[in-house]
């Protein structure tokens, strides 16, 4: 059947407004029940079932609320956000990473929780982690788990070598690392792998515990960057151990941390730096017999502090029903639910009550290690820098694998990510 264009447009009419009826409005005065559509970056098969379940057990109490599972990715959850908050489909409840949200929240897509949320919910997250969704005066995400980066290293190798143990009371300097994997190294092994497919995040986010902040924002709220001294010492490291000490491959500098796995279990490497949720993985695949521990990451002047970014859950600002959404985020998020998604995404929750669950402190796959450099992690540097992805991808990542690789040196080093780097982010201050 031929239709004319006068037909076709009445058909989408009708297709509007039935659609409309169904959603349950923006006033809420519909009989049925609401419906929130959540959309979760859960992926490994625990945190995927923990997640679920949660839902069931909410749908199962709260007829007139329903949530919808929505299953997201993280390899696009960016550019997959952005077309549904401009094309006005987005879901009302947003799990992401804190480090993805200063464009959403500056660009008007996520609601602003700050009269939203339960003063329980409030208080029992520290002011630290609030610190990584906060933007100008507004909260637009919840920070509920997070990991530090942490040492993966081979036990067997460790203590053959004599060498002392870190931790988390008395990690190893970054000096003392450097020498740590001189000693690890010899007969076919290095002392460490560094797999740094993704340089900026790691880089920056270790540098804290020198000193390092490269973001510096002046009275007028415009942001500059300054590559100062405490920021070249974990690159200048990395650099030295491959360029230098040959204690590091050139060859897993471009590699994803699973990438360094293989060659972790074939005693290649004696020891890799790691998200604390790799360990999932490891003890997944891991050989039968092969030992292995978690230790804490090196110190330096500033302790063993950490730049992290947190996963996030934030709700639409085109959300017709934030309330509904904000209480879900309170039932999700109490201490023992919150110690569920951390189990299964071997996580830590940013929760103090989660926090203190006997099941995050044993011993066994390096648990106590992680739980105890919990209060040392702080916002990522670049947490509220407007234009930070594009600066991270067309000037910092480029400039630190080509330092990295000898390539450059510390001098064309500083110069890109200051000078190239503050070009990028004034068109963002303007």
């Amino acid at each position: 059947m031929t239709r004319t264009p006068t037909r076709i447009l009445t058909l989408v009419a009708c297709a509007v407004l039935l659609l409309a009826g169904c959603s349950g409005g923006g006033d809420g005065a519909d009989d049925g029940p609401v419906t929130l559509r959540f959309q979760s970056l859960a992926w490994q098969d625990e945190s995927v079932k923990a997640t679920r379940e949660l839902v069931r057990e909410w749908n199962a109490t709260h007829p007139d609320v329903r949530v919808a599972y929505v299953q997201g990715s993280w390899d696009s959850v960016h550019d997959q956000l952005l077309t549904s908050f401009e094309g006005g489909e987005a879901p009302d409840i947003v799990h992401d990473a804190s480090d993805d949200l200063a464009d959403f929240a500056y660009g008007g897509y996520l609601a602003d929780l700050t009269e939203l949320l339960p003063a329980r919910l409030k208080s029992d997250i520290p002011q630290r982690s609030w610190e990584t969704v906060t933007f100008g005066d507004g909260v637009y995400g919840v920070p509920f788990l997070q990991e530090p980066r942490v040492l993966i290293a081979n036990a067997t190798l460790l203590e053959k070598s004599g060498v002392r143990a870190p931790t988390p009371a008395d990690p190893w300097s970054w000096a003392e690392f450097r020498q740590v994997t001189k000693e690890l190294s010899g007969d076919g092994t290095y002392g460490v792998a560094w797999p740094l497919k993704e340089p900026v995040s790691a880089t920056l986010n270790l540098s804290l515990s020198t000193g390092g902040k490269l973001f510096h924002r002046g009275a007028d709220g415009r942001v500059t960057v300054r590559f100062e001294d405490g920021d070249q010492v974990v690159p200048r490291t990395i650099h030295d151990q491959v360029g230098t000490d040959h204690s590091a491959p050139p060859t897993t500098l471009g590699s994803g941390g699973s990438d360094t796995l293989p060659g972790f279990f074939a005693g290649k490497y004696a020891m890799v730096p790691l998200g604390f949720s790799y360990r999932q993985q490891i003890e997944q695949q891991a050989p039968e017999g092969f030992d292995w521990q978690v230790l804490p990451a090196p110190a330096g002047a500033d302790g063993p502090a950490q730049g992290v970014s947190p996963q996030t859950l934030s709700i639409a600002e085109d959300s017709p029903h934030k309330k509904e959404a904000a209480a879900f985020l309170d039932f999700l998020l109490q201490p023992d639910n919150m110690v569920r998604l951390a189990l299964g995404d071997w996580m830590l929750p940013t929760g103090e009550q989660a926090l203190k669950d006997p099941a995050l402190h044993t011993a066994e796959h390096g648990w106590a290690t992680g739980t105890a450099l919990a209060g040392h992690l702080r916002s990522a540097p670049a947490q509220s820098v407007r234009g930070y992805a594009e600066w991270k991808d067309k000037v910092a990542t480029p400039a630190l694998q080509e330092y990295y690789s000898g390539a450059i040196g510390m001098d064309e080093l500083r110069h890109r990510l200051e000078e190239d780097g503050n070009l990028v982010l004034a068109r963002y201050q303007r």
